[in-house]
């Protein structure tokens, strides 16, 4: 399956570790015969606990020789969320490492999942093996629902193949001779994109902590250092690193991708300047496309706002509509310059959301995908941008989906209804906020409430901003909106949580 690979070299920027391309072909190769001892099959699926490091790569590609799915997890989760993911899709085998909380563990142990630990997948000599054909499930990533009905992206092995061939017929390799991985691996951005694309075609990839502030107060002396060609990244690190590094001087690094949002001129003028270099792209992707699908890989371009570029493998249309018919609807697209909803259509879309048939329909028609996000194609064939139908909060680059957090507040004893929504950040560019009804306000069921959060969310996704309301605004069919709650709370003083924690 893998032998048309020619995998780079490894390295880990904190440790220095590294492995060559053979050396990890041969781990590779042990490490598939250690988990098929283990008693992972073809069609089971593998949950790896730890990333951004050389083991994961390794366990990834092992997993996949074995035949099995894999789900990268963030080990920041709860233990409540972890559960909820395994329930969905009854992970055989959990890797961990010393990186992995011991309750993450025994909530999968308690389960019925395997845990292993990563050490115990010692190197030794094995005969190649490969059980894993094209249209296998290979990845499935989280995108919402780890305290509700987990949404879980399923990518086959054809569907990653074509994301990564598209990409080298639009972008080239060359540019990503030496590339730097800052950003998490659990999830399509950091891991399909930036990490396996560049990594599977022979260039040598250079691993970081993910979202490291010390590393990015000093991330221009990191690129000289290593010599690096290409790395990606989000609008909000970008805050911490003009602001603290210095730029690199060495001329090594050639382009700069930035994804997750869309970058503002302002902002991507600063990166270019700071950068030194003209191609700084913003890279449109989402995990359903696997990540990046258009960007502004075009001669001579100017940073405008919305900005997005053109297609990378894809084929993007801009509708009138985003319900599921839409793609056969008589004068369904949008006339050049009109603005309207984004589809795609791309060999690299995903097989669909595990076990959720339903919600997969909501989504892809004959081959196309309704993303949520609203633009216009102008009379040049470039993307813009115009909006957001979709509800996810992009705290520094990490996706928080308002009804996790709703399920969870939903679930306390004392509240009546609530609703998560964005709020503005200064260090993140969003961080997550509610309006919450409750039975009682006093301070000893606030902190009770508080409790509740930190022992059923990751702390990355617990509310930073309260504020207490009587109701909750509905629209006419009987459902809140997000929007309406958002701009009553703007008037609204919120929760002093300081405080409250203080005097408890």
């Amino acid at each position: 399956m893998f032998a048309d690979l020619h995998f780079g070299a490894l390295r880990e920027l904190e440790t220095g570790r590294g492995w060559t391309g053979a050396e990890i072909a041969a781990r590779v190769v042990s490490r598939t015969d250690r988990l098929r001892v283990h008693g992972l099959r073809r069609g089971d699926r593998l949950f790896i606990l730890y990333g951004n490091n050389l083991e994961f790569f390794v366990d990834l590609l092992a997993a996949w020789n074995v035949g099995a799915s894999v789900v990268p997890v963030d080990n920041r989760l709860t233990p409540f969320e972890l559960a909820n993911m395994a329930r969905q899709v009854t992970p055989k085998i959990a890797l961990a490492d010393k990186t992995v909380p011991p309750a993450l563990a025994d909530a999968l142990v308690g389960l019925g999942c395997q845990v292993i630990d990563a050490s115990e997948l010692s190197v030794a000599p094995s005969a190649p093996y490969c059980a894993a054909r094209l249209d296998d499930e290979a990845l499935i990533l989280f995108t919402s629902g780890t305290t509700g009905v987990p949404k879980g992206v399923v990518h086959t092995h054809r569907s990653l193949r074509a994301r990564w061939l598209g990409l080298r017929q639009s972008l080239g390799i060359d540019c990503f001779r030496r590339t730097l991985c800052l950003l998490p691996t659990h999830f399509g951005h950091g891991l399909i994109c930036n990490s396996l694309f560049p990594w599977l075609f022979g260039q040598e990839l250079i691993v970081a902590p993910a979202f490291s502030p010390y590393l990015l107060l000093r991330l221009g002396s990191v690129i000289d250092e290593q010599k690096i060609t290409f790395l990606s990244s989000v609008p909000s690190m970008w805050a911490l690193t003009l602001k603290g590094s210095k730029p690199p001087q060495g001329q090594t690094l050639q382009r700069i991708h930035c994804g997750s949002a869309p970058l503002s001129a302002h902002l991507w003028r600063q990166i270019q300047e700071w950068s030194g270099i003209h191609q700084v792209y913003n890279a449109y992707g989402i995990t359903e496309t696997g990540s990046w699908v258009a960007g502004t890989s075009i001669a001579d371009f100017e940073p405008e706002d919305g900005l997005v570029g053109v297609p990378w493998g894809a084929v993007i249309k801009i509708l009138h509509s985003a319900a599921p018919q839409a793609p056969f609807a008589p004068g369904g697209v949008c006339p050049t310059g009109e603005t309207g909803y984004v589809w795609i259509n791309t060999p690299a879309l995903m097989q669909g959301y595990y076990n959720l048939p339903e919600l997969t329909e909501q989504v892809i028609s004959g081959g196309w995908f309704v993303t949520g996000d609203k633009g216009l194609i102008d009379e040049r064939g470039r993307l813009y941008l115009k909006g957001r139908e979709r509800d996810e909060i992009n705290k520094g680059g990490a996706k928080v989906y308002p009804a996790d957090v709703d399920a969870v507040v939903e679930s306390f004893a004392h509240a009546r209804a609530v609703c998560a929504f964005a709020c503005d950040d200064p260090a993140y560019g969003q961080n997550v906020a509610m309006a919450v009804v409750l039975s009682r306000r006093d301070d000893a069921t606030l902190r009770e409430l508080q409790a509740w959060l930190k022992a059923h969310l990751a702390d990355f996704k617990i509310p930073q901003r309260w504020y207490l309301v009587d109701e909750l605004p509905q629209n006419s069919r009987g459902k809140i909106s997000r929007a309406a709650v958002q701009e009553r709370c703007a008037a609204l003083q919120p929760v002093d949580l300081v405080s409250l924690l203080r005097r408890g």
